[in-house]
Order: structure tokens, then C-alpha cells, then sequence
């Protein structure tokens, strides 16, 4: 009985290791992030190069409170 538990725990020991290896996952995760940031940077340019809005600062008695 003995051999049985520490058999399962050298496999479960095993197995946990195995999962927990890098299988590729930091080198996706730093592709995506640096694929974001990508986006973010042209999403930023393509503001900047639009017209600015213009707000109107003369109000009337009604707006005035708003």
C-alpha cells in the first residue's frame, strides 16, 4: 500500500510539473501586448490628426446651471 500512495504521489508530483512548464504562453502574451500597444500608439495618431471640437463658451440662462 505504501508503494501505491508514494507511486501516485511521485506521478502526481510529475504531472504537476510537466503543466506547469512554459509551453509558449509568455512569448503569445508578449506578442499580444505588444500587438495592443501597436493599436493603441495608431489609435492615438489618427486622433490627434482629426480637427479639434470646438465648444462654444457664450451660453445662455438656460445652460448656464448645466
Amino acid at each position: 500500500m505504501k508503494l501505491a500512495q508514494l507511486s501516485a504521489f511521485a506521478a502526481a508530483l510529475a504531472v504537476s510539473s510537466l503543466v506547469m512548464a512554459e509551453g509558449g504562453g509568455d512569448r503569445t502574451f508578449a506578442k499580444m501586448m505588444a500587438a495592443n500597444d501597436r493599436s493603441v500608439e495608431l489609435f492615438v495618431a489618427k486622433e490627434q490628426a482629426r480637427d479639434p471640437v470646438v465648444l462654444n463658451e457664450k451660453k445662455d440662462e438656460k445652460t448656464k446651471a448645466l
